[in-house]
């Protein structure tokens, strides 16, 4: 069994200026925070004496190898995101970046999404990628608009409530 992967499929390569600060935080901890920290463990580990039944020794080269990928994954990403920190000419219409209020036509459950990169997501709270089957059918949606989706649970109707720009959706 090789340890060859696929490539993953191309993702949109746009970021909000929070996204963007998030990950330049991150790979400025892996760097000059737990990279050390690590090569100081491994260092440690190395100087007890016999590699090949040092669990210690083992785990930290482990450990050392996940965060230098993160930092080469990071570096490359961060060249090539475009930043997106502007309302659209048109804050009427949902873009990235937008916040927007749904009702699901069926149900008449109403839940708030954010269109943002697909580096930045969070289920949690409801930060959706551009790239998702969500987003892609609310591209160029006005409040009042209703479209159908299909989702992972079937096809489901929407209409749009609500259209917002700005950090926390308050224009």
């Amino acid at each position: 069994m090789s340890r060859w992967r696929p490539p993953a499929e191309k993702s949109t390569a746009l970021i909000t200026a929070q996204g963007h600060q998030r990950l330049k935080a991150e790979l400025d901890d892996l760097w000059r925070v737990r990279r050390p920290e690590v090569v100081k463990a491994l260092a440690a580990a190395a100087a007890e004496g016999d590699r090949s039944e040092n669990a210690e020794y083992t785990y930290r080269k482990k450990q050392l190898g996940e965060i230098d990928r993160r930092v080469r994954y990071l570096t490359k990403r961060l060249e090539s995101l475009r930043v997106v920190d502007t309302v659209p000419s048109d804050p009427q219409a949902v873009f990235f970046g937008a916040w927007v209020d749904l009702e699901n036509v069926d149900s008449g459950d109403v839940s708030r999404y954010r269109i943002v990169g697909p580096d930045e997501t969070d289920a949690g709270a409801g930060w959706i990628s551009i790239d998702s089957p969500l987003a892609r059918a609310l591209l160029r949606k006005r409040v009042d608009d209703e479209f159908e989706v299909e989702l992972p649970s079937g096809r489901t109707g929407f209409a749009v409530l609500a259209v917002a720009y700005g950090a926390h959706g308050v224009e």
